[in-house]
């Protein structure tokens, strides 16, 4: 049976497995502990001169922001299972840097059980313990553990994640604590003074200034642990370096403006380019997830094409033999039915250019436009039909078509543990000796699926002990349960291997 199951690979899909501080987050590992990691520069000779600047007008107000951003600042060590997640190490450094080079050429090294295996930042947002962090710094992760600036450790739960804004939030028990204040990011402008806060390097509370570089921008990272990305960075040239994730970026008066995300870098380390998640939509995340226990996100219900994408746009016309032309604006593919988009009437072939009074020119900013409104809220809608510009009001709805706001409570079985199943054919089991199976499909990351070694094409033969044989039989055996699920399924090496998980 092992040599049929070999055969599956042709149908199966390697998971890329993402480390617990990809995306610019410390690897605990690979900092040396001796001094030639550091360099003190100073004059060649008593005539040469240090560049300066004035900061007259500003630097009160920098040291005024630090004072009040520092001690609500954390540090978040990550401890996780490296023996389940083997490639993690391999991995970590492509996340590190995903526009390419190797941040490290020394050899990785496996942390011990008592050792964290990476750090990163996070920010209080509550005097009663609530802190914003980053998904990527607390992915993987069996144990968080949270350091404040004054030095004193907490054991946190994570309340929540959200892959497609790579946002997460925790709690430690705790009172009376520093806390810092969104601000409204939509107000931001380049060319803005602004702070980054955080422990890059494992350096705690360090503080560094620069500006607004641009707003709105898109990097194609998110696409890396979440199949609908919402990207519309602040993007600043303060310092940020692998630790910084999860820290604070914030303006002169000490309000939170944004959560250092990622470096374009291609060392690894810092070259001027960081990307922070605006506070607006980390607001609106974290206050989902703390009423609800997850993120309630409308849909417009299409299937687009980035027009401003030439590469895209060039693939679909040698696909479809059309002669469609590239720049600002979504293409509509496809209108799902019984969406927003098919109730409002629009059409395949529109192209939608705006949303309220969002300009969009690109899929980035139908997504953020679109992905930090709620099921039920209602969105103007400019779209271009045969050269002619016309307005309509769409209904936000959810993944399922509804427009109510969801609990936990309100999901189904497969929507908890992140992953959909189709029934593999009686034909197929028979070629690969199996008695039972389904194939998993839409395997969302950080979905408990996800967690226990599932993508999307592996193959599930039992639950809880039990064949399956479609969703519906799963939907059945998991249908009101609430403890330990046991899931064996066949990898795409043909390896057949049982992991669980607690059903939430």
């Amino acid at each position: 049976m092992r040599n049929s199951l070999k055969k599956l690979i042709p149908y199966a899909v390697v998971g890329v497995m993402s480390g617990a501080t990809t995306f610019g987050a410390f690897s605990y590992f690979n900092v040396k502990n001796h001094n030639s990691d550091f360099n003190y520069f100073a004059p060649k000779n008593g005539d040469a001169k240090y560049a300066s600047f004035n900061t007259a007008g500003f630097g009160d107000d920098f040291v005024k922001a630090a004072k009040m951003t520092v001690p609500a600042v954390v540090s978040i060590k990550n401890f996780s299972n490296r023996k389940a997640r083997s490639n993690d190490q391999d991995m970590l450094d492509f996340f590190f840097n995903p526009f390419g080079g190797n941040p490290k050429q020394q050899q990785q090294q496996t942390p011990p059980p008592n050792m964290p295996s990476g750090m990163g930042s996070g920010v209080i947002i509550s005097p009663d313990g609530y802190i914003i962090s980053n998904n990527h710094v607390i992915a993987g992760a069996t144990k968080l553990e949270v350091v404040l600036s004054n030095k004193k450790s907490y054991v946190a739960n994570l309340v929540g994640t959200d892959p497609m804004t790579d946002i997460a939030l925790l709690k430690i028990e705790e009172k009376g604590l520093p806390y810092l204040n969104f601000a409204n990011s939509d107000l931001t402008e380049v060319g803005q003074w602004v702070l980054a806060v955080g422990n890059p390097m494992g350096l705690n509370s360090t503080v560094t200034a620069g500006i607004i570089s641009a707003k709105g921008r898109s990097i194609d990272l998110l696409s890396q642990q979440s199949k609908s990305p919402i990207e519309s960075f602040i993007q600043t040239d303060a310092a940020i370096n692998p630790g910084n994730s999860g820290g604070a970026l914030v303006n002169p008066n000490g309000e939170l403006i944004g959560i250092n995300s990622a470096i374009s870098s291609k060392t690894g380390y810092y070259e001027g380019y960081g990307f922070a998640v605006p506070s607006n939509l980390a607001r609106k995340v974290v206050e989902d997830i703390k009423q609800f226990g997850l993120v309630q996100r409308g849909f417009l219900g299409v299937v687009p094409l980035d027009l401003s994408d030439e590469r895209s746009v060039t693939a679909y016309n040698q696909q479809k033999k059309t002669n469609l032309k590239s720049g600002d604006g979504v293409y509509l593919i496809e209108v799902t039915d019984k969406s927003g988009a098919e109730d409002a009437g629009l059409r395949t072939g529109d192209i939608i250019t705006k949303i309220d009074n969002t300009l969009v020119t690109s899929y980035y900013d139908l997504s953020f436009a679109v992905g930090s409104k709620r099921p039920g809220d209602k969105v103007a809608v400019t779209y271009l039909r045969n050269g002619k510009q016309n307005t309509v009001n769409v209904t936000l709805k959810d993944q399922t078509g509804g427009t109510s706001l969801r609990s936990k409570a309100d999901l189904s079985v497969t929507e908890k543990i992140g992953s959909e199943f189709e029934p593999l054919s009686e034909r197929f089991k028979t070629d690969y000796g199996l008695t039972s199976g389904v194939v998993a499909k839409n395997v969302e990351d950080g979905s408990e699926m996800a967690k226990i070694g599932i993508v999307d094409n592996y193959i599930v033969i039992e639950v809880n002990g039990k064949p399956v044989n479609s969703q519906k039989d799963i939907e059945k055996i998991l249908q009101g349960y609430s403890g330990n699920v046991q899931v064996k399924y066949v990898d795409e090496m043909g390896r057949i291997t049982t992991r669980g998980f607690k059903m939430p």
